[in-house]
């Protein structure tokens, strides 16, 4: 694969403690060079016309302005440093780089991946929030619908937390399908299955809300039986992944099962959705906060466009992944099956 970084990203640092901090990439490049393939690609930081284009403009110069005054705690969680804005700009320009480079053509073993931090999926229009201050899977699609040849995008977001500020940035247009699985309750509680969009946007957002303790199986009934046909009815012309690692089972700050295994099979079959859809395809990180598998998730996911064959579940569903299966079913008026 092809890995978009920046040391810009790196220059972010809210902190040893803190879960979002520059360790996380140094562990996943540290992992990545013992795998063959690897292509790292620097990439232009986004505008802060790109910013504006989906965050409302005072606030872009309200951040800004709050990072050059050598930033602080936004929120309890989110933490800021002087160099934070430069860094929300180089890593939504990261996110950018993907869909440019996949528009262009690189798939299959150079397929785009943005390892950049911030991570985005919390930013809403007005606000940071959950250690995101730009979204950047939104800029990007926003970029690929005014400047590519992109009339639909989807962000499908396997994250263990709900991408509440990509779901509010698009819930109430048509020319972007949101999806999300994710762990019922979590940060930042929302991402119930009847928020399904609104306006032009109605049935264009999906989400999955799993209990506690979800694993492979359950993921993969939710994609296969959900996800999966309903973005290939939408059509997309871009797949964007948000792609976060923390509903693994070793994660400290999730109850999910999810193996590394899992994440490949996951992998496998956004890629063939990918391809029935004939669709560009990318990947951005969001979150994910044990180093080990963390890294382990992103190799993964490279050694799967490598031709590594992940092992599938080897348990059934459970009965209460059916049972939000049911409930996905009724809020899109399909009914159980």
């Amino acid at each position: 694969m092809k890995f978009g970084v920046s040391d810009v990203c790196a220059e972010h640092d809210p902190g040893d403690r803190h879960p979002e901090n520059p360790d996380r990439i140094r562990a996943i490049k540290r992992a990545l060079q013992k795998r063959h393939g690897i292509e790292y690609v620097t990439a232009e930081p986004a505008t802060e016309d790109a910013a504006r284009a989906v965050h409302d403009a005072d606030y872009v110069e309200e951040i800004r302005a709050f990072c050059e005054d050598g930033g602080g705690s936004w929120d309890p969680d989110t933490v800021a440093v002087e160099a934070t804005w430069r860094a929300a700009l180089a890593s939504a320009g990261l996110a950018t780089w993907t869909v440019d480079a996949a528009l262009d053509g690189d798939g299959g073993r150079t397929t785009p991946f943005s390892l950049g931090r911030p991570p985005g999926h919390h930013a809403v229009e007005d606000d940071a929030m959950g250690f995101c201050f730009l979204n950047n899977a939104a800029v990007a699609s926003q970029h690929a619908l005014d400047t590519r040849d992109v009339e639909r995008v989807a962000v499908f977001d396997w994250d263990v937390h709900h991408g509440n500020g990509t779901q509010d940035i698009f819930y109430d247009r048509g020319d972007v399908f949101y999806g999300s699985i994710h762990e019922d309750g979590l940060y930042p509680g929302t991402g119930d299955t009847e928020e399904t969009g609104e306006g032009d946007g109605e049935g264009a957002t999906m989400n999955a809300p799993l209990p506690a303790g979800a694993d492979d199986a359950d993921y993969c009934l939710l994609f296969d039986e959900a996800f999966a046909p309903a973005i290939e009815a939408f059509d997309p012309d871009l797949l964007l992944v948000s792609a976060g690692f923390d509903a693994h089972r070793h994660d400290p700050i999730s109850r999910m099962h999810v193996s590394t295994d899992g994440y490949g099979v996951l992998t496998t079959r956004v890629r063939d959705l990918a391809e029935r859809c004939d669709a560009a395809l990318s990947f951005v990180l969001e979150g994910g906060y044990s180093l080990d598998t963390l890294s382990e998730g992103v190799g993964m996911v490279h050694e799967v466009f490598d031709g590594l064959v992940p092992e599938g579940p080897d348990t059934d569903p459970s009965d209460e992944a059916a049972a939000v299966l049911d409930d996905v079913r009724e809020a899109y008026g399909l009914g159980s099956k």
